[in-house]
């Protein structure tokens, strides 16, 4: 489970002009709600909350003032071009969707080892995780099932691949022995 711990600074400032100076700065502009807490904007660090965001499923803790408020990122903005980080809105998690995220984290990470051992891809495979967990699956029993789903979908693709092979291949035989009926001579 990934959770990590990132110090934010509150923002007074906010407009278009107030956002370039923030990353300037090499911050990104956050905003924080949801709970029934107060909204709340924030600066962050851009690059460590770059390296958070590469994890699956991560708990972002915001420590503000003393204050450390477990959120999940709901909204993450970046530039169409250079991809670097330009806003963020975090979702704060109360105690049940902080407890349904680290299960749903545990599972994907469980999912994404036993895929590489299995030789599978690992995201196709968290996907599947999310997917069935979303879906109401039993969050103990679901890896199992979706490397299950994920290798009969490989199987099923690799199928239908072979399926067209053969009707392409046949199709071009049929093709070849028309091509030879019309060039044999009449008698």
């Amino acid at each position: 489970m990934a959770e990590v711990r990132l110090a934010a600074q509150e923002r007074t400032e906010f407009g278009k002009g107030a956002s370039r100076r923030i990353r300037r700065a090499g911050l990104v502009p956050a905003v924080i709600y949801g709970d029934n807490e107060d909204v709340k904007h924030v600066s962050l660090d851009g690059h460590n909350l770059n390296q958070a965001l590469k994890q699956p499923k991560v708990i972002l803790e915001i420590e503000i003032n003393g204050d450390v408020i477990p959120t999940a990122p709901r909204d993450v903005q970046r530039h169409p071009v250079r991809h670097n980080l330009r806003h963020i809105d975090l979702l704060v998690l109360d105690r049940a969707a902080l407890k349904a995220r680290q299960v749903e984290a545990d599972a994907v990470m469980r999912a994404e080892e036993a895929a590489v051992e299995r030789e599978l891809d690992p995201v196709a495979v968290a996907e599947a995780v999310s997917q069935l967990i979303a879906e109401g699956a039993d969050p103990a029993t679901v890896v199992e099932q979706a490397l299950e789903q994920v290798e009969a979908e490989l199987k099923a693709n690799a199928e239908a691949a072979a399926a067209a092979a053969a009707a392409e291949d046949a199709a071009e035989a049929a093709g070849a022995a028309e091509d030879n009926a019309e060039a044999a001579p009449e008698e």
